[in-house]
């Protein structure tokens, strides 16, 4: 069963015992487990509620942003989406044994790639109760044991998620310890919940990988005293960039979307980028949508000189808010000479996570997509389809804004490494 109160070095050395024994599963005990944790997910979906009420009650009381309220809350077709989504990596091809090249050598030995677990796999998250889910069920189907720790603000809500898909997938037949829970919700290393952590991160030959998925104070948390392999699943400052042949009903339905449809995620946009040759249409009509919508607009000089009246619905941008991830409904707005002062700004303060253009010039298009050094590059969509269940991948533990070993989306085949096997009839090296 998960645990919160066993040491962290006992759960992590549980979890690589059975991680060996996972990596062996076939593929149909797999998928019966998973479609047991999320027929256990619906038939307890009343104990999952009461624990996360708890956890919202808490939070009201420790006056945390509505953003953040709102990713910790969980209602019943929350839950339902959740099982819907372990459904959907059932569904999955399972990546583990899967060749990815293979060919004879001219000596005769036969050389296969193909893609192995990379064993324990540890998942440090903030708020998100989904994510106890998401990541175990990714976990699970690509054949690594998982070692959770969430935030303190969903410590209710990740202990019953994960008392639950830890007992569904024993009884399921996958081994003890393939699922567990570490107690702790902090981030200062010396003390606390914090030490657990520390310790969680320091597991090196023990935990194959972490995986943060949370904001820029956990991952400096990390990155202070990780000796275990890390994978940043960061923080998104993401932006629409409008360009001067832009439709701009397209681009007004964009722009929204990015900002408003879920401002609390990573995938949201936090500044809009306008080119001048369209500002002085675009700029009066999109800042009063937002202002309809409940956005608060922070502009440059331009774009509140072209605001309607009555003046001061637009504040002014400082230079702070061009690098800020304000998961919220505020939106950093300016407006640019040039695709390529919009490419160099967005170089500057990005995040490299998600960068959208709107226009409708083949040229604008190509060069914005050869010039944004990002982990999803669009054009004419918003930046909300960054996101593993949207890219079919079932679900997703994060968006990684690295480039080794994962970049976007981290999948299935992103939880796996590969190993070569090379077969041969008693050959010997000359």
């Amino acid at each position: 069963m998960a645990t919160v109160i066993s040491p962290v070095a006992d759960i992590c050395r549980a979890a690589k015992r059975a991680a060996k024994a996972l990596a062996r599963v076939d593929t149909a005990t797999k998928n019966a487990a998973l479609e047991g944790i999320a027929v256990a997910l619906e038939e307890r979906t009343p104990e999952i509620l009461e624990a996360n009420e708890l956890d919202m009650r808490l939070g009201r009381e420790a006056d945390l942003s509505e953003a953040l309220l709102d990713r910790l809350r969980l209602d019943e077709e929350r839950i339902a989406g959740i099982a819907k989504a372990v459904r959907q990596i059932v569904a999955l091809g399972d990546p583990v044994g899967e060749v990815i090249d293979g060919h004879r050598l001219p000596n005769g030995l036969d050389v296969r790639k193909v893609r192995v677990p990379l064993g324990v796999v540890a998942v440090v998250y903030e708020a998100r109760p989904n994510v106890t889910i998401d990541a175990a069920a990714l976990c699970l189907k690509s054949g690594n044991a998982i070692v959770l720790r969430g935030s303190s603000s969903a410590l209710h809500s990740n202990e019953a998620l994960a008392r639950i898909a830890s007992g569904a997938a024993v009884a399921g037949g996958l081994p003890e310890g393939c699922v567990s829970l570490v107690a702790g919700g902090g981030r200062t290393p010396g003390g606390g919940t914090g030490r657990s952590l520390a310790e969680l991160a320091t597991q090196k030959g023990v935990v194959d990988l972490i995986i943060p998925r949370g904001g820029e104070g956990l991952k400096a948390a990390l990155e202070e005293v990780a000796t275990v392999p890390v994978i940043y699943a960061a923080s998104g400052n993401c932006h629409v960039y409008v360009d001067a042949s832009a439709d701009e009903d397209s681009a007004e339905r964009i722009v929204l979307n990015a900002k408003v449809q879920r401002p609390g995620v990573c995938n949201a946009a936090e500044t809009l980028l306008i080119h001048e040759d369209i500002a002085a249409e675009f700029v009066p009509r999109i800042t009063r949508a937002l202002g309809d919508a409940g956005v608060t607009v922070r502009g440059d000089e331009r774009t509140q000189a072209l605001a309607p009246e009555p003046a001061g619905t637009v504040e002014t941008a400082t230079e702070e808010d061009w690098g800020t991830e304000y998961l919220a409904m505020t939106l950093a707005v300016k407006v640019v000479g040039s695709k390529e002062e919009a490419i160099e700004h967005i170089g500057r303060y990005g995040s490299g996570h998600s960068e959208a253009i709107v226009t409708r010039d083949t040229d604008s298009a190509r060069a914005f997509q050869l010039g944004v050094d990002a982990a999803c590059v669009y054009v004419n969509a918003s930046t909300r389809f960054t996101d593993g269940g949207e890219f079919g991948m079932g679900a997703e533990i994060g968006n990684s804004t690295q480039k080794l070993h994962v970049r976007g989306p981290i999948g299935l085949r992103e939880l796996c490494t590969f190993k070569y096997l090379v077969e041969g009839d008693g050959h010997v090296r000359a």
